[in-house]
């Protein structure tokens, strides 16, 4: 839809539930591109990507069914194929994840650099390291990453950047050091909950994984990974937004399969704010059906374990969750950095919220210093924000007006709607 019409002055109540994670899903669709025989994966949000990421893979000889009822189905039938075209790529920034098992499995790929949002520059340069690093001979010609390697090597890997790891670019080096020969340690690896979501998945293809949820991987290659059945977790960004949402119109929202352990940082932000949130009901779910500890030599079956975190501590918590502000909205300060801090992708909402809070707000993005092109559209709608770098200050106003506004990327877009139902 190219417009929404939004009628503000409503409360939100009632309940829904969170849908799967597109950040987890499109990398583990991707990994299908490795595997030998079918993946059935569970909870596939309905979303334009997931269509995207399926006609990209379709065009790499990679068959779907679905989704239907949440459920896609995905078998690799022509191995020959390692054009990723621009057509394809330039839609979403998360194609980019094809490269990974691309080269792994077909030993070359050909993948357009990738578009996306325009939120400051995403450099792909850590992901073409960690593949290098692995033996990989990397160019790039026409706007195209060509890659090659008849064999790829288990190496030690810096995936540090300036801004922190990078969440895609370790979904691609891990996964195509699943089918590298020894054993490869990534260090500083993003920690994200959709990076362990794929690691989980790649152990039960058949891969050797050890330490998700930490900033060191260790896998030891295998020579071919298996389909399996796999479940997408919640999205947290979808339930924090959904948070807001019920926040900012002073609603009463239950949510259902609420990822809360992902979002420790947004809740306590939320609740210093002066929203209500508690658990209804709540379960653990490991994040893996096994854990791998690799025999480097060099460090001790006890060392390893200790770097890796057992299987008993990488587990999160989803389950109903009741939100509810019947109070004023107190202002905060608030940081978006990476996790387990607040998400940069929910700075943007945050600050829609805080366009309500009676009082003097601060809000500071580490991730995407560029990421406040909504600031001007809210302030057409009466808000009162301004901005220094990558912070910006928010003085709370009684009420905001309807406006005409123009989103320039997914979270703008939330954040605009979000103050479009108090407007």
């Amino acid at each position: 839809m190219d417009m929404f019409m939004v009628e503000g002055g409503h409360r939100l109540c009632g309940r829904t539930r969170v849908s799967g994670a597109k950040n987890a899903a499109l990398p583990i669709m991707a990994a299908a591109i490795m595997s030998s025989g079918r993946m059935t994966l569970q909870n596939i949000p309905t979303l334009v990507d997931i269509h995207s990421m399926l006609k990209l893979l379709e065009s790499l000889g990679v068959m779907s069914h679905g989704p239907v009822d949440g459920q896609l189905v995905l078998q690799s039938i022509d191995q020959s194929k390692f054009w990723a075209d621009y057509e394809l790529v330039r839609k979403m920034r998360a194609s980019f994840c094809v490269l990974g098992p691309l080269l792994a499995k077909r030993k070359q790929a050909c993948v357009s650099l990738p578009g996306g949002c325009q939120i400051g520059e995403r450099p792909v340069d850590l992901h073409l390291k960690g593949l290098a690093a692995l033996g990989a001979e990397i160019k790039i010609e026409r706007g195209y990453v060509i890659a090659r390697a008849s064999r790829l090597k288990g190496a030690k890997i810096d995936l540090a950047g300036p801004h922190g790891s990078t969440v895609t670019g370790t979904c691609n080096v891990m996964s195509a050091a699943t089918l590298a020969t020894g054993t490869t340690i990534i260090e500083h690896a993003a920690i994200e909950p959709e990076v362990v979501d794929l690691g989980a998945c790649l152990n039960k293809m058949g891969a050797k994984i050890a330490g998700l949820g930490t900033d060191k991987l260790i896998i030891e290659g295998v020579k071919g990974l298996n389909g399996t059945i796999h479940r997408i977790i919640p999205d947290r960004i979808e339930a924090a937004t959904l948070m807001i949402a019920t926040a900012i119109t002073g609603g009463d929202v239950i949510l259902e399969d609420c990822p809360t352990s992902t979002l420790t940082s947004v809740i306590e932000k939320l609740k210093a704010a002066g929203v209500n949130i508690e658990h209804v009901t709540h379960e653990e779910v490991p994040v893996s059906d096994k854990t791998f500890i690799p025999d480097l030599g060099l460090i001790s079956y006890e060392e390893a374990l200790a770097e890796t975190r057992n299987l008993a501590q990488n587990t999160h918590s989803i389950g109903k969750v009741r939100i509810q502000r019947s109070g004023i909205l107190r202002p905060i300060d608030c940081t978006a950095q990476p996790y387990p801090g607040v998400p940069t992708d929910i700075q943007a909402q945050l600050t829609s919220l805080l366009t309500c809070a009676r009082g003097e707000s601060h809000v500071e993005d580490r991730v995407f210093m560029d990421r406040f092109m909504h600031i001007m559209e809210l302030n057409r709608m009466g808000a009162s924000i301004s901005k220094q770098g990558n912070q910006v200050t928010i003085k709370g106003q009684e009420k905001l007006t309807g406006a005409i506004v123009m989103a320039s990327d997914l979270r703008a877009s939330a954040a605009l709607v979000l103050a479009g139902l108090v407007a």
